[in-house]
């Protein structure tokens, strides 16, 4: 059964910056279809709580029968996709010397194949209508290099290309494609990298000009944003970045922090 309001699907719901993204895409008038590998029971019973509506569906993104079969519930359940966030992602901390092939290949098919295909999926509907918004989740990885995150910063910097050659594609059939790039984040994956004892909350935060991380409330509402037909009509096909000043800032750490 369909209803009027605008439907979003987002993937890696579950927890941090998709959970933020959904719930927020909720309070701004959504009906949200929650995707990851499990239930999505703590967003979707968060969405609820607030009065919105969500459905969770449980697949897959990288692959292609599966995610075919969500969008298609997804349509009989809430109505067709008009705005797509390809949230799912791994992270990868090794050196590239070390880095396996198949480490290489697990990240590049959530990271980079994933998206594809959730975008093919849901062109077809989309381009029908000539509407639509999808929204990529990149990263400041995906602009600059990192070390240690060869397959990270290629899955990264692949999807941004992907949002470009998209945008050229469908813009003119009124579907526009952007991504967001966040910087550190404080999330669980955050917490999983740190573990490896690669780096510190210190050294993120003498790094941004800001003096701090973002929060999924900072992604999510630059999502918002590109998810709104009015308030980003003529924005298509660009990486917003979303990280307190890192991409921009090419000072030291003794010239940085003599500005706070």
């Amino acid at each position: 059964m369909t209803n009027e309001l605008r439907v979003a699907l987002v993937t890696g719901a579950a927890q941090g910056i998709g959970q933020e993204i959904a719930i927020s895409l909720a309070r701004a008038g959504f009906a949200v279809a929650l995707n990851d590998l499990g239930p999505s029971d703590e967003t979707l019973g968060a969405i609820e709580a607030a009065g919105g509506r969500g459905r969770s569906y449980i697949a897959d993104v990288a692959d292609a029968d599966a995610v075919a079969a969500m969008v298609a519930a997804v349509k009989t359940d809430l109505g067709p996709v008009d705005v797509l966030v390809n949230n799912a992602g791994i992270s990868m901390v090794r050196p590239a010397e070390v880095t396996t092939l198949a480490e290489w290949e697990r990240v590049l098919r959530i990271n980079l194949t994933g998206p594809f295909v959730l975008c093919q999926a849901v062109s077809d509907g989309m381009l029908a209508r000539r509407a639509g918004s999808i929204i990529n989740i990149a990263s400041v990885a995906g602009l600059l290099g990192v070390a240690d995150r060869a397959a990270y910063n290629a899955s990264k910097h692949g999807l941004i290309g992907l949002t470009r050659t998209l945008a050229a594609e469908w813009g003119g059939r009124g579907v526009r494609v952007n991504a967001v790039c966040p910087g550190w984040v404080k999330t669980p994956m955050d917490d999983r990298d740190q573990a490896t004892g690669s780096y510190t909350d210190a050294d993120i935060t003498s790094r941004i000009p800001m003096g701090r991380f973002a929060s999924p409330g900072d992604i999510a509402q630059a999502v918002v944003f590109l998810a709104d037909p009015e308030k980003s009509a003529f924005v298509n096909g660009h990486a917003l970045s979303v990280d307190g000043g890192w991409a921009s800032d090419g000072s030291w750490d003794a010239l940085r922090l003599s500005h706070r």
